[in-house]
């Protein structure tokens, strides 16, 4: 994984993510503009680029709570951020797995910004902090169309995969 950019509670809803008044913008080439809008100086990073791929947002229950708008997955995934909660809302979870955002669901997750997190054999070492922490796996189909990108990608790789009639 990466470093802490971003330390949120609980309840961090989709309109949070991606503000409604910008729902006009639904391409995913277009969207990550918008991530976190509201939270002017972390957008600006993010505008900037001066935010890596791979850096971690870590937030605590019930992530993604709110609309189904899947443009709140596409803006964080635009940005190549993984996010690491306590639990996380069943819609945005779905549209996670769907268009291949990095996730990881973590109960006891203990971080700040500017801690180094990194995955190892089902838990989330806090480098920083030389704390460890269990992770709820995702079942192994879910995981594996993250794990190509999204559910098109995936579909792609399976019908590819299909011996020519």
């Amino acid at each position: 994984m990466g470093k802490v950019v971003l330390k949120l509670g609980k309840d961090i809803s989709t309109d949070d993510i991606y503000p409604g008044r910008f729902m006009a913008t639904v391409l995913p080439t277009e969207t990550p503009q918008f991530c976190f809008n509201d939270r002017t100086e972390f957008n600006a990073k993010l505008k900037a680029k001066s935010i890596p791929a791979g850096s971690v947002i870590v937030a605590d229950e019930n992530f993604g709570c709110g609309s189904s708008r899947e443009q709140a997955v596409s803006t964080i995934r635009g940005h190549e951020l993984v996010v690491v909660a306590r639990s996380i809302a069943r819609i945005f979870l779905q549209n996670s797995i769907n268009l291949g955002l990095q996730l990881v669901v973590c109960p006891t997750i203990e971080a700040n910004e500017g801690d180094e997190l990194e995955m190892v054999a089902g838990k989330v070492r806090n480098k920083t902090s030389g704390k460890e922490f269990a992770t709820v796996p995702l079942p192994p189909a879910r995981q594996a169309i993250i794990d190509a990108g999204g559910l098109i990608p995936y579909t792609r790789k399976k019908v590819l995969e299909q011996p020519a009639r």
